[in-house]
């Protein structure tokens, strides 16, 4: 996707977040449990404001976040954060340094994507916690958070951090999974201390999963999906799959 894209989608998926946050601000978030509605618009600006300074400054700040954001109102600090996150993505090109967790990308370009994902995802959130429709999901930034997730969260993750995979990942026997949607592919291989993502098919895997873009992408970020998405393989294989991506993102 092109940045002016993600800027795009970003823009889109922060209005509705912001018209549903007002809707049940103490509503429960079940795909965020133990938060209201209120409590996940404050964590989506403290986000917001987290990534300002990591493009402003060249390096994600190491207190986070600061006392004196508990005492501002949550709307008032999600359209806050929004604001200055948007000067700042719109006052830097994409190739301009940034701090950020992930090392083979520190530029602010990673966070135009990141935060394009960060919004559509939690204002599936806010709708469920709600009791809102999810409105549609595009299907070019639905398969790019699958492939974001895959290999900038999950793969990325076992590398650096192999020791938080060792209870599910050192028993794994070597599995192949696969994921595909519409227009796109990816071979998932887990192990001991590995898991790899490719593009493309693969017939012979052990657990295929499939769907729309939009159900794949909430199914990857377990955020509710129906009977849109088809799921095959072995339990056990599944579960070590789930297992991954949880760890992962928590």
């Amino acid at each position: 996707m092109e940045n002016s894209r993600y800027l795009e989608c970003l823009a889109a998926d922060f209005g509705r977040l912001r018209t549903v946050a007002q809707l049940d601000p103490a509503g429960a978030v079940p795909t965020c449990p133990g938060w209201t509605v209120a409590d996940l618009t404050r964590h989506v600006g403290e986000v917001y404001l987290h990534k300002t300074l990591a493009i402003r400054d060249g390096a994600e700040p190491a207190q986070w976040p600061p006392a004196e954001l508990a005492a501002e109102e949550p709307l008032s600090l999600l359209d806050r954060g929004y604001a200055e996150l948007r000067h700042e993505l719109e006052s830097h090109a994409p190739t301009d340094r940034a701090g950020s967790w992930y090392a083979p990308d520190q530029t602010v370009g990673f966070w135009i994507r990141r935060m394009a994902q960060e919004t559509v995802v939690h204002r599936i959130d806010a709708e469920l916690g709600a009791g809102q429709p999810v409105a549609p999901i595009p299907d070019d930034l639905a398969v790019d958070g699958v492939d974001e997730l895959l290999k900038v969260f999950v793969a990325y993750s076992v590398g650096e951090w192999s020791e938080a995979f060792k209870t599910t990942l050192d028993p794994s026997p070597g599995r192949l999974f696969a994921v595909h949607t519409d227009g796109a592919a990816w071979r998932v291989r887990t192990g001991p201390a590995t898991f790899a993502v490719e593009d493309g098919d693969a017939p012979d895997a052990e657990v295929t999963i499939s769907g729309p873009p939009a159900e794949l992408l909430r199914w990857v970020w377990h955020r509710q999906v129906g009977a849109e998405v088809t799921v095959a393989g072995a339990p056990e294989a599944l579960a070590e799959l789930h297992s991954c991506i949880t760890i992962a993102t928590q």
